[in-house]
């Protein structure tokens, strides 16, 4: 088993528009552009992704972590997990940022697996009513 996780290029840019609904195209492309993309390869093959991007222009915020559901609990998302936050360290981030919906025990159980704790909950009104629970790391 191995695991290769790289900043996404344009090669990968039909692969992700495919396997992150919840953007679209001109989203993907953009972070492609401004390296806020990892693709995870297991075995030689795309599996995973995580999308980030800047709270306020300077917290890195993970947007959106995508396992293939058969490769889950394999290593794949903590991979790139620690890949995202040592190369964040190294651009000087003393603090990471993420969410998930208040219904979704799973990502925030490993959100805090991989040392987030919660900072607050807020709605967004009829746009989306569950509450949205925040996540920080503080980095040493």
């Amino acid at each position: 088993m191995t695991i290769d996780v790289e900043l996404a290029v344009q090669s990968d840019y039909k692969w992700l528009k495919e396997n992150d609904s919840h953007v679209d195209a001109a989203w993907v492309q953009r972070c492609i552009q401004l390296k806020e993309y990892y693709v995870a390869c297991f075995d030689g093959k795309r599996r995973g992704f995580l999308r980030f991007g800047f709270f306020w222009g300077i917290i890195p915020y993970m947007d959106m972590i995508g396992v293939d559901e058969d490769v889950q609990r394999s290593g794949l998302g903590t991979a790139m997990f620690n890949r995202w936050e040592n190369d964040m360290r190294e651009k000087g981030a003393k603090i990471l940022m993420t969410s998930s919906m208040s219904n979704e025990p799973e990502p925030q159980a490993w959100h805090r697996h991989n040392g987030f704790k919660e900072s607050g909950q807020i709605t967004f009104g009829s746009f989306q009513t569950t509450p949205e629970v925040f996540l920080v790391k503080e980095l040493s």
